[in-house]
């Protein structure tokens, strides 16, 4: 082989060689737990899926974890996503603090978004994850794509028996010292049926028929969200149609199909 002809194939191969690793690069699945920090505080998150596809946010629920909602990220993953599955600050892999606020939590969301150069993601949330969307989406208008919640409240009277359920003294009237989660329960979050009509992107506000969420509350957020949709769902409770159960990935991802909210 002369020369020039051997000079061609190795500029052959290595053209190939360059476009197989854009390839692969675009097309690489992933599964990995990646951290940021911000305000002094180390979050974790999990990345599942292929590199290039359209990105879902998910958001779990109080002192729990991103693995509460992994049935949902592994659906999620087979129907083509790319999953964000994140510990809220101070719960999960994170180390507990002190005192925990909503806000607090919706600007790790929206630091998580930008430090992942994620753009226009969708994002499911449940329970203290849906209002973290939702207060995500108030604070920073336009950052989602498409929003889905499930036992979400916009305010503490959301809950009907929140009081009974965080107890604040004993049976003899003697002050409770609250766990810092259960503090911010009963004073949070403080978001407003205006606020939801600020909400532009396409929302599906989901509960249980047995929700620890009121049904009029629940109907109070969708029917101010301007594109927002209410689904209410028989014989279920706060969690039974999302804790290692098929029905809510289902829900979201035919949902976000009809809706048109992917690329």
């Amino acid at each position: 082989m002369n020369k020039q002809a051997n000079t061609a194939l190795i500029l052959l191969f290595g053209s190939c060689a360059f476009l197989f690793g854009i390839i692969y690069s675009h097309n690489r699945h992933i599964d990995e737990i990646r951290t940021f920090e911000r305000a002094g505080e180390v979050i974790h998150y999990q990345v599942l899926g292929k590199q290039n596809a359209n990105p879902v946010i998910l958001l779990h629920g109080n002192g729990g974890c991103h693995e509460h909602l992994s049935v949902m990220a592994e659906q999620l993953d087979s129907a083509g996503y790319l999953v964000y599955a994140m510990d809220s600050r101070g719960q999960g892999m994170n180390r507990p603090i002190g005192e925990y606020h909503y806000v607090d939590m919706a600007e790790d969301v929206a630091y998580l978004i930008q430090e992942e150069n994620i753009n226009h993601p969708a994002v499911f949330g449940w329970s203290d994850g849906g209002i973290i969307a939702l207060q995500t989406e108030v604070l920073h208008p336009g950052t989602f794509s498409a929003i889905c919640t499930s036992g979400a409240n916009i305010f503490p009277e959301g809950v009907p028996n929140v009081h009974t359920l965080i107890p604040t003294t004993d049976s003899l009237g003697n002050p409770i010292e609250l766990e810092p989660l259960q503090r911010m329960m009963l004073f949070e979050p403080q978001m407003t049926a205006e606020d939801m009509q600020t909400i532009q992107c396409k929302a599906l506000i989901v509960a249980g028929e047995y929700d620890l969420i009121a049904e009029e509350h629940t109907r109070l957020i969708a029917n101010h969200i301007p594109h927002g949709e209410l689904l209410i769902l028989p014989g279920e409770d706060h969690g039974s149609h999302i804790w290692q159960n098929k029905k809510m990935g289902e829900i979201f991802i035919d949902w976000m199909k009809e809706a048109k909210v992917v690329r």
